[in-house]
């Protein structure tokens, strides 16, 4: 009974359902310990507060995923277009009169449930499913510049230096994205450098203007300054891995927790390694990788260029911010603030992910029904050629 509900209801991938609930699991799991301090230092001894609120953001990102995998995904081409429009005035209006938190204003408050709201989850997802409609459409005409070249280079351009007025990092993943986007939609190698000249000269003005750029350049100068001493987060990172081993400590038995600032959201990879151990770690790392291969897989499956773009765009997205996340994590790169998507602590970022994994689960949907007709039909003709003979 319960396996012919799920065989009716969660369409689409099976393994992209079993990586999100395996790190849906893991992450209510390293949430709750990575918080116990916080919610008993806060909430007066109430150490499951954090659990319970992240639990409920967690099932509203997945009944997110739920009903989106639902819809034909050929309608997010026109839905997108409505999104991109209305994230420009919410990225500005954020960035004049939103929440400030560590010298940025990236959030702002929805009335009445008086939740905070981050319009750059919803101009990422708005622009990567609009530039994937605009690559689909544009395949036979990719070389004419100002009719198809010019509307991506103008969106991408201006969504990626109002998200880089306060956050910087965000703004590069994304541009990467588009670029990565872009080069799988065959663009020429000669726009693909005209997008990198834009995004130089937008970014350059956000870095500028924007909020964060002493903040980016005192973190990148100290990343290649080897003779100043490691960031105090960095260091406490480091130690969070390097007493976890191969096999860790065990769960809710990290020492870390207590002195890495934001182990739940920004270092919780270090807490996962510190608990879990090696194998742990690696083991979120094979889970994004296979959900980035599963995702790619659209893109030779799918007889709609859209739908393999938005696949692929989508899932760059998501692998490219948990490598960023994982790569400050060891060391490798410089500190950057990006959440692990599924697995850290938050509201907007959880419920973005869980759409945009819902999204592909309604591409790799549509690529399983139109394969079985065809299935069928080869089997049908087997049948016959039997018959006659």
């Amino acid at each position: 009974m319960q396996s012919s509900w799920i065989a009716r209801n969660l369409k689409g991938d099976p393994v992209i359902w079993a990586v999100v609930f395996a790190l849906s699991i893991l992450s209510i799991l390293v949430v709750y310990s990575a918080t116990g301090t916080l919610a008993y230092k806060s909430m007066g001894g109430n150490v499951e507060h954090y659990l319970i609120k992240h639990s409920l953001l967690l099932a509203l990102a997945l009944v997110a995923m739920f009903f989106a995998h639902k819809v034909d995904y050929r309608y997010y081409s026109g839905l997108s277009k409505v999104a991109l429009w209305l994230s420009v005035p919410l990225l500005l209006l954020t960035y004049r009169y939103g929440i400030n938190l560590n010298e940025a204003s990236r959030w702002i408050t929805i009335p009445i449930i008086n939740q905070a709201f981050q319009p750059s989850d919803l101009a990422k997802l708005a622009l990567i499913a609009n530039l994937a409609a605009m690559l689909s459409k544009k395949q036979q005409n990719i070389e004419d510049y100002k009719k198809y070249m010019l509307p991506m280079l103008i969106w991408i351009g201006v969504i990626v230096a109002l998200i880089g007025l306060s956050n910087i990092s965000t703004a590069v993943l994304l541009l990467t994205t588009c670029m990565l986007l872009m080069f799988i939609g065959r663009v020429p190698m000669k726009y693909l450098a005209m997008l990198a000249l834009v995004g130089m000269m937008f970014g350059s003005i956000a870095f500028f203007v924007g909020q964060r750029g002493d903040t980016a350049i005192s973190r990148i100068s100290s990343y290649f300054d080897k003779e100043k001493e490691v960031a105090f987060q960095a260091k406490q990172s480091y130690i969070a891995i390097a007493t976890g081993g191969v096999a860790g400590k065990g769960p809710g038995k990290s020492d870390q927790r207590n002195f890495l600032p934001h182990p739940y959201s920004d270092f919780i990879f270090a807490i996962i390694v510190e608990e879990y151990g090696l194998i742990g770690g690696g083991g979120v790392i094979a889970l994004y990788l296979i959900l980035l291969y599963r995702a790619m897989t659209a893109v030779s499956q799918s007889n709609k260029a859209f739908g393999g773009l938005l696949s692929a765009g989508l899932a760059f997205s998501i692998v490219l911010q948990a490598m960023v996340n994982i790569g400050v994590s060891v060391g490798i790169l410089p500190i950057t603030g990006q959440p692990l998507p599924l697995l850290s602590m938050g509201g907007t970022s959880l419920l973005f992910t869980g759409l945009a994994l819902g999204i592909i689960l309604s591409v790799s949907k549509d690529n399983q029904s139109e394969s079985r007709p065809m299935k069928a039909s080869k089997f049908r003709n087997v049948v016959r050629r039997a018959e006659a003979s």
